[in-house]
């Protein structure tokens, strides 16, 4: 004896009417959906790239790893040294130095749009995002200023 829906006997025909009615209801439904503006796309990060060659001249030698040990993020305590770092910005400092993977690194913490606002350049200003090491740069202070102009400078 052949088995049959409880449904009123429509079978194998309820699923495929049950999906015709659901896709009209969307039909119907959706133009009653506001549109929600989701602001400005956000940049691909991978096309956030300033040049590469300022980046191993000015940003490692006065930036990242200046002689002095307690404005260098790599020297004093080695908080962001590649072998014992801790945090996501790891860099590598074992001469020769790999500036290839260092400056992939670096650019993950950039922001191209609106360059001030990059981690890389808020984390150790004074006032800006928190920083487990501390205020590096502090505005209004000449040799720091010239330090937050050369990072600028490295945007087009």
């Amino acid at each position: 004896m052949p088995r049959t829906s409880a449904v009123g006997g429509f079978g194998a025909a309820l699923p495929a009417a049950l999906v015709a009615a659901l896709g009209v209801a969307v039909v119907l439904l959706l133009p009653a959906c506001p549109t929600v503006d989701l602001g400005e796309v956000p940049p691909d990060p991978n096309v956030c790239r300033p040049d590469r060659s300022y980046y191993e001249t000015e940003i490692w030698p006065n930036f990242l790893a200046p002689t002095d040990p307690v404005k260098s993020c790599v020297a004093q305590a080695g908080c962001h040294a590649a072998v014992n770092g801790r945090s996501a910005l790891r860099l590598d400092t074992i001469e020769p130095i790999d500036h290839n993977r260092n400056y992939t690194t670096v650019t993950r913490f950039l922001n191209c749009n609106t360059p001030a606002s990059s981690g890389l350049l808020t984390k150790p200003l004074t006032g800006e995002d928190p920083h487990g090491g501390g205020d590096m740069l502090t505005r209004g202070n000449a040799a720091d200023d010239a330090v937050i102009d050369l990072f600028l400078g490295w945007f087009p």
